[in-house]
């Protein structure tokens, strides 16, 4: 006798707030996409805060303006570029950035954090932390889908300190590449 499973789907909202009429809504690409994208919102004559590093390790901070609806941003460097939006997100979520892989493939921009963690307790403007990887001068575009979102459930753990170092629980032996073959 076959069975039917029934797939219940959890769902959340996120709620968002324009902080301009102009900004661009979060949406999803297409029905399948994981994530929803993210866009700048760099308005002429507005300015992007840019992350220089110098070799003796100080970090400049500048400020740099939009020209022609676009933000220079140069090789190694780190711009925090505006959304435009808040976010509302529920308590026990929050909400994950990722850079877009065409973005990375075909400018050599990408996400300097990796991936950007905003708590539920943030309530103040997104800004997306683009870092230029390409080796040559690029640009940011008002309106340019910048990042990919995604709205994450959270589940509360308690970390607690133990007496005894943990038991191995498999017979793998080491860390970084140590489950590779060959």
């Amino acid at each position: 006798m076959a069975t039917k499973g029934i797939l219940m789907r959890m769902t959340s909202n996120l709620y968002f707030y324009k902080l301009h009429k102009n900004v661009k809504d979060p949406v999803r690409a297409t029905e399948g996409s994981a994530c929803f994208d993210l866009h700048s919102f760099l308005p002429e004559d507005s300015v992007a805060k840019v992350y220089i590093n110098h070799d003796d390790q100080d970090i400049e901070i500048r400020e740099r303006k939009v020209v022609k609806g676009r933000v220079q941003i140069n090789p190694t460097e780190r711009m925090l570029v505006p959304t435009g939006l808040i976010f509302d997100i529920p308590k026990n979520y929050s909400v994950r950035l990722y850079p877009r892989s065409s973005l990375a493939l075909k400018q050599g921009l990408t996400l300097a954090n990796n991936v950007g963690i905003i708590d539920s307790d943030y309530v103040d403007p997104v800004f997306m932390m683009v870092y230029n990887i390409s080796g040559f001068q690029q640009f940011v575009t008002n309106g340019e889908r910048i990042c990919q979102a995604e709205l994450v459930q959270e589940y509360p753990c308690i970390i607690m300190e133990i007496e005894e170092q943990p038991e191995r629980k498999t017979d793998r032996d080491g860390g970084f590449g140590s489950t590779g073959k060959g």
